[in-house]
């Protein structure tokens, strides 16, 4: 086996979710860092911008749970295991760790996974296909909520010659940095999404599935017009509906009950989320159900937006209640209405600190540049091992 550190990581699709943008900056972040960087994937938008002398890109149906498929991209990884002198393998989502166990296994190459979120687990036979990413060398757990969502419910699994380790995800501070925002580019998204600069912009991004809390958001600004008598607000909810047609179309349903038509803008995609945030007076983090990271709260603030979250998951982690944002109970939409309330009635000032104190926060504890070391760090501990 070669000396140097070579990497494959594999995950289904590479989109612009928390684990595919993470996925991406440690493949640059390893070739920078006179390690060899693979990527195999099934396709997706990020795709387009790999560095394709700094990443080898490996097309494969790794997103397939078909079993036959599976046991073909086992095949096919032993063989670029094998041809590319690959150290670690590195699984982001469970059907493809299956895959990369098994080729792991027969090329006696190691073995990580990273466990990205709460997989359902209703009967055995689901628990025992989440187990594969606890089969690993070491299992790399995104926040200490998923750290502790591990022990809780797959304690079986773990053993003292398996690593678990907690490595926080982090973004792109330079990216999501509101000194880079263009006015120009402002001016012109205000315009195509109909906004008024007079009104204060309320921001709800994330992919429209119930366990993101549209509904309970929705219900939130009836209750803030009702119950504080506050109209001069515009909120936008952005994200795609992935196909949930019927969801969609309650959503809309919603609005129209409670006369929000006017108050609400429903945006499917924005090319520039840095720019979207930098539209907002406050940003809002309305999940139902733990976040296994809570993206949207660490974006936001290294933004330097005050963020509303739910008190639940990984946001607990992420924001410094009533001083880089405010944590509210994540099925209360009175709850969530009274504290956007609060967050109206402070001034431009305690708004801008509050932003600058959840940029600090960023900072400190969640830029990529952190997580790809610590990767880094413990790829090479294991190969030292």
């Amino acid at each position: 086996m070669s000396t140097k550190l070579n990497v494959l990581q594999v995950i289904p699709k590479l989109g612009y979710g928390g684990a595919e943008t993470g996925c991406y900056d440690i493949a640059h972040f390893l070739s920078e860092n006179d390690c060899g960087s693979f990527l195999a994937t099934s396709g997706g938008a990020l795709i387009k911008f790999i560095k394709k002398d700094k990443v080898k890109l490996i097309r494969l149906p790794v997103h397939s749970k078909n079993p036959l498929l599976i046991l073909l991209n086992t095949l096919l990884l032993v063989l670029y295991i094998i041809f590319f002198k690959i150290n670690i393998v590195h699984a982001r989502s469970r059907a493809p760790a299956w895959s990369c166990y098994f080729a792991s296994l027969i090329t006696r190459r190691i073995f990580v996974t990273t466990f990205h979120g709460t997989y359902n687990f209703k009967n055995k036979i689901k628990k025992f296909y989440n187990s594969i990413m606890l089969r690993a060398k070491l299992t790399i757990a995104g926040s200490n909520f998923i750290f502790g969502h591990i022990n809780e419910n797959y304690s079986e699994y773990l053993s003292k010659d398996k690593k678990l380790r907690v490595i926080f995800r982090g973004i792109n501070i330079d990216y999501f940095n509101s000194q880079n925002i263009s006015a120009l580019k402002q001016e012109k998204l205000k315009q195509e999404w109909g906004l008024d600069s007079n009104k204060f912009t309320i921001l709800l991004p994330g992919r429209l599935t119930y366990w993101k809390g549209q509904e309970k958001f929705i219900e939130s600004l009836n209750i803030l017009i009702e119950d504080f008598n506050f109209t001069n607000f515009q909120a936008i909810i952005l994200g795609p509906d992935q196909g949930r047609k019927v969801y969609s179309k309650k959503l809309i349903n919603l609005v129209q009950r409670y006369s929000l038509n006017k108050k609400i803008k429903f945006i499917q995609y924005c090319k520039e989320m840095p720019l979207a945030y930098s539209l907002a007076d406050v940003v809002v983090s309305a999940s139902i159900e733990p976040e296994a990271f809570g993206r949207v709260s660490v974006e936001a603030q290294s933004m330097g937006k005050p963020i509303i979250a739910s008190n639940i998951g990984g946001s607990k982690e992420t924001v410094v209640n009533r001083k880089t944002g405010f944590l509210y109970k994540h099925d209360d939409p009175r709850e969530l209405a009274k504290i956007l309330n609060t967050v109206i009635q402070l001034s431009p000032d305690e708004l801008r600190s509050m932003g600058n104190e959840g940029r600090k926060n960023i900072v400190k504890k969640f830029d990529v540049e952190t997580m790809c070391q610590s990767n880094l760090k413990e790829y090479r501990r294991l190969i030292k091992n």
